[in-house]
């Protein structure tokens, strides 16, 4: 969880690394500077916040306008760097909208919530059972995380060999580079040499 200032036509976006096939929950609070007050609000009545999600193939996944506080939730079918943004309603024109927000945001990725009361209207042996199919599906978004990591690991690994390979093919260059102009001024300085006679 975090939260960060801004202003009240501001559009602030954060990046996420989610991996493919994982639930993403936001939950978010909007409070409002008081002048009077010289502290933020508890809640900004009035006020809501368009939030977008983008996929890493810049295709929009989530558009939607909330109230001052709320909660939105997407899955992603791409792996990568999801964009998401928030930006207030407000119809103030920019001149006038000088309004500071703090937006508090808290993200969970790939979170499956238990809901207590399912579990205490059933009993014990159907509780035991919803509990493991719980754990169960934290298992395969723990094993789900792990293969994504190791994809990234691997594309990392590959760009710092095709770099080594490149610095020393680029090292060979430069050496063959230097020699040439060695031999070059070396012969340039017999030919000098044999003109003036001096050899």
């Amino acid at each position: 969880a975090l939260y960060f200032h801004s202003g009240e036509r501001e559009e602030k976006c954060i990046i996420e690394d989610i991996p493919s096939d994982t639930l993403v929950i936001g939950n978010y609070k909007v409070q409002r500077w008081d002048t009077h007050k010289q502290g933020f609000l508890e809640s900004a009545p009035g006020l809501g916040m368009f939030v977008t999600v983008t996929t890493p193939s810049a295709e929009v996944l989530l558009s939607k306008l909330y109230g001052p506080q709320g909660t939105f939730s997407f899955t992603s079918y791409l792996s990568g760097e999801h964009v998401i943004c928030l930006q207030s309603n407000s119809t103030r024109f920019v001149a006038f909208a000088g309004s500071k927000l703090r937006i508090h945001l808290d993200i969970r990725v790939g979170e499956h919530f238990l809901d207590e009361s399912v579990v205490q209207a059933k009993d014990k042996v159907n509780e035991v059972n919803v509990r493991l199919e719980h754990l169960i599906e934290q298992i395969h978004h723990v094993s789900k995380e792990q293969n994504y990591e190791r994809e990234r690991e691997e594309k990392f690994r590959k760009t710092s060999e095709e770099t080594n390979s490149n610095i020393l093919w680029w090292a060979i260059v430069q050496t063959l580079i230097l020699i040439s102009i060695g031999i070059w001024q070396i012969k340039s300085l017999r030919d000098f040499f044999i003109s003036k006679k001096l050899v």
